[in-house]
């Protein structure tokens, strides 16, 4: 939402379309997701925008008795870097309407 020409104060019909903005985009954050995978496609990770884990998806492979250490180190990983992945995704979709403002608690 762009202000007139001068600044001014917006209006309550600008602010409550910036405000079904905010909500519309929130919602689509619990739908989008994104993929996290490491260790050569071993584990892999897929959360929303709004960092719920959807699923998690381990390759047999790994699953090594032996080396427990491994599978934590790569669901470690994987966990943060989907982590990541959503928080910069909402961070994209909400900078538009919040003009690159970091508002806590907004995502």
């Amino acid at each position: 939402m762009r202000m007139p020409m001068g600044g001014g104060t917006p209006s309550m019909r600008q602010v409550q379309e910036l405000q079904n903005q905010l909500v519309a985009a929130q919602q689509a954050l619990e739908q989008e997701t994104v993929t996290a995978t490491v260790g050569g496609g071993a584990v892999s990770v897929t959360m929303t925008g709004h960092q719920e884990v959807k699923a998690v998806k381990i390759d047999p492979s790994v699953l090594d008795p032996d080396d427990v250490e491994m599978l934590q180190d790569l669901l470690v990983a994987a966990f943060n870097q989907a982590s990541e992945m959503a928080r910069k995704l909402a961070e994209q979709r909400m900078a538009p309407l919040t003009g690159g403002l970091n508002i806590p608690g907004l995502f």
